[in-house]
């Protein structure tokens, strides 16, 4: 894995993105701050949504079909639920044009490259799958942020097939919204963020709904405070989306599972078993691990505002 520091500069005459909620509006308002591009399309499933996306200035036209959508495009950003990819890679290859990139935003990338290779034929060496590492519970265009990108980390799993100044297109783009760019293999990438993205949404998920089901769920809501609005704030994030990262990411996520059900499982025995050692141990660990990575983002997030890598 590596990171670069070093912005690209470049002004995009057209792009199209494909879903303008949280992750493709807020790519594109990033984009309209930075002076980055001149037109923004937008293709989507719901009228209403694109609608409101141009209201807001997302978004300056509604594409009328894929054909006329992705003609004359520089960059196409695939920012829908990755459920969704083959079929919109599938309904962009015939139309895609020499030099236009294809790019994604899923939360899964070993699925992603799998639809590509299937469906993109000899234009797959235009798509360069890409994951930001970004977002917010709240979905839909009125959610997106001009700045939701700043100081986060976008992943390139660059394909065999990919050209350099095709990968560097997108890193440029993915810099000029302020993330900073790092390269993992697709099954780095989704070996990575089984453990630390998608296993505790579905935790997240599984508590607020054990809860819920519960005859006096009201009484228990009642009470909850800081920490199980800490704990369980990904639980707002939307369920579709979710729902096709926790299934593309099926193998990865059932490892990551077993893992914790076998620490559940010593915790239990532990408190069974009245071990106050023990169980302080485990806490003890943890408490120290996630110091160390708050040190660790605050020191990054010091020397990126400072000027550094």
């Amino acid at each position: 894995m590596g990171s670069e520091g070093k912005v690209t500069q470049q002004v995009f005459k057209r792009i199209v993105i494909f879903g303008v909620g949280l992750i493709g509006g807020s790519f594109a308002l990033a984009l309209k701050k930075a002076g980055a591009v001149q037109q923004v399309i937008g293709v989507g499933r719901s009228l209403a949504s694109l609608q409101r996306a141009q209201q807001l200035g997302i978004i300056d036209e509604i594409a009328t079909s894929i054909e006329a959508a992705v003609q004359g495009a520089d960059l196409i950003l695939i920012a829908a639920p990755v459920a969704q990819t083959a079929a919109i890679l599938s309904s962009i290859q015939p139309h895609l044009q020499a030099g236009t990139v294809v790019t994604d935003a899923g939360s899964t990338k070993a699925d992603v490259v799998a639809a590509a290779r299937e469906v993109m034929g000899d234009k797959l060496a235009q798509f360069v799958p890409a994951h930001p590492i970004a977002g917010r519970e709240l979905n839909g265009p009125d959610a997106a942020l001009a700045d939701l990108y700043t100081g986060k980390k976008t992943v390139i799993t660059r394909l065999p097939e990919n050209v350099e100044a095709d990968v560097m297109k997108v890193a440029g783009a993915w810099q000029q919204c302020g993330a900073i760019i790092h390269h993992l293999s697709p099954s780095e990438h989704d070996a990575v963020f089984a453990s630390v993205s998608h296993l505790p949404h579905l935790l997240a998920y599984a508590l607020v709904d054990d809860i819920a089901r519960k005859p006096h769920a009201d009484r228990l809501f009642q009470y909850a405070a800081s920490g199980f609005r800490d704990f369980t704030r990904i639980a707002g994030s939307s369920p579709e989306m979710w729902r096709d990262i926790t299934l593309a990411n099926r193998d990865a996520m059932l490892q990551e599972l077993d893992s914790y059900t076998e620490q559940l499982a010593r915790l239990r025995w532990h408190l069974l078993n009245r071990d106050a050692p023990a169980i302080e141990s485990i806490y003890a660990n943890a408490q120290r691990a996630r110091h160390n990575w708050i040190a660790a983002i605050e020191s990054a997030e010091k020397q990126n505002k400072d000027g550094g890598d």
